[in-house]
């Protein structure tokens, strides 16, 4: 009965904070917002211009938070079989990973567990202009301006997209299946991430805590990447330290970084070669007849390069429809992936040593990529 009088007054608090937040938007003449950020491989931003998304908001963030249950309770239910059992202890054991040796600000994230009764958490959408690599941005009240907005609702989300298509943008909607409050509320493991192998799941885990822990208003790309970067690094040393440097855990979590770095120098120098094209003083005609030709090229070469490893993360890449809005998801993620890599060299590859340069680096302000080079000999890559 404790449990749930907890959770009643959590589904309750979240309504307020959002009456609190619209009530103050509205004394400042401004607009209204509640927001989650989801990451992903998670993350995802759920935000508002109305006082009914914030009101919806609320609702759906109350639901989760309602149904937390903690997972040691939850695992002592004689239905939970044993695959679910293992991932759920393994979660518990990456939230303390984090805690205890990565000083990661866990607060009570990740010890409880939440039922969601839709086939995707959320539906978050990007946008771009049709001949510039540059996101379309939602500003937000606490975190600043962000390039791109979650939606409960899928018909939502392809409503918001065919207005910006008529505005003449690109868009790409996408389905997620986690979210973080940034600290706002004990974030549960929610049943989604559930269908993920371990490796995944625990560079979820790891990247939304980090979330908890490091945040730069306005910095979107910044905050994805470099919390996909710690993921994928928590999760090579959480399960060296667990299970062995020979284990195949160990050895699946390096390969999968491996393949993330690799699909990142790709969609990067990918992305340098679309600047280029639309960089160039010919027709709106012609470099949207150009840029196709190297969506496609690139598609092709990408096919080409893991033919033979069918396994690949990243393996649906040359399967998927093209434009800049999902070219601009991607570099979000990956962004200066090996600008992270860089400094995890340089400190001598002490992961715990290069979160605490990150925070530090960042402190003060500033673009906080440009701050990260200077923690380089030299000061850049």
């Amino acid at each position: 009965m404790r449990r749930r009088f907890s959770d009643n007054f959590a589904a309750t608090e979240v309504i307020h904070r959002a009456v609190a937040v619209y009530r103050l938007a509205r004394s400042a003449g401004g607009k209204l917002v509640l927001i989650t950020v989801l990451a992903g491989f998670g993350a995802s931003i759920l935000s508002a211009c109305s006082p009914f998304y914030v009101l919806r908001a609320a609702y759906e963030e109350g639901k989760i938070l309602w149904r937390r249950e903690p997972i040691a309770q939850f695992l002592e239910k004689s239905e939970v079989n044993q695959e679910t059992q293992e991932k759920l202890k393994l979660v518990l054991a990456v939230r303390e990973y984090a805690r205890d040796v990565l000083k990661m600000n866990v607060g009570g994230s990740y010890t409880s567990y939440s039922y969601v009764d839709r086939p995707d958490l959320t539906y978050i959408l990007t946008a771009a202009p049709k001949t510039e690599l540059k996101p379309y941005t939602w500003w937000f009240l606490i975190v600043g301006r962000v390039p791109y907005k979650g939606y409960f609702s899928k018909a939502d989300a392809e409503a918001a997209a065919a207005d910006l298509q008529f505005e003449g943008y690109d868009t790409n909607i996408r389905p997620s299946a986690a979210f973080s409050t940034l600290g706002w509320f004990d974030d549960p493991l929610l049943s989604h991430l559930l269908r993920y192998d371990k490796v995944t799941l625990s560079e979820v885990v790891f990247h939304e805590l980090f979330h908890n822990t490091l945040y730069v208003k306005g910095a979107g790309a910044f905050n994805e990447s470099v919390a996909n970067f710690v993921g994928g690094r928590a999760a090579i040393d959480f399960f060296r330290d667990r299970f062995g440097e020979n284990s195949t855990e160990h050895q699946k979590a390096i390969q999968a970084w491996q393949e993330e770095l690799e699909f990142s120098d790709f969609m990067e120098k990918l992305g340098e070669s679309l600047s280029k094209l639309y960089g160039k003083e010919i027709s709106l005609e012609e470099k949207l007849r150009l840029r196709e030709h190297i969506f496609e090229s690139g598609k092709k070469e990408w096919e080409e390069r893991i033919a033979a490893r069918p396994g690949h993360r990243f393996r649906g890449f040359a399967k998927q429809p093209l434009n800049n809005a999902v070219m601009i998801h991607y570099l979000l993620y990956l962004k200066n992936l090996e600008l992270f890599e860089a400094v995890y060299e340089a400190k001598a590859k002490n992961l715990i040593k290069v979160i605490d340069a990150i925070r530090e680096a960042v402190k003060e302000g500033g673009e906080p990529f440009d701050a990260v080079r200077l923690l380089l000999p030299g000061g850049q890559t």
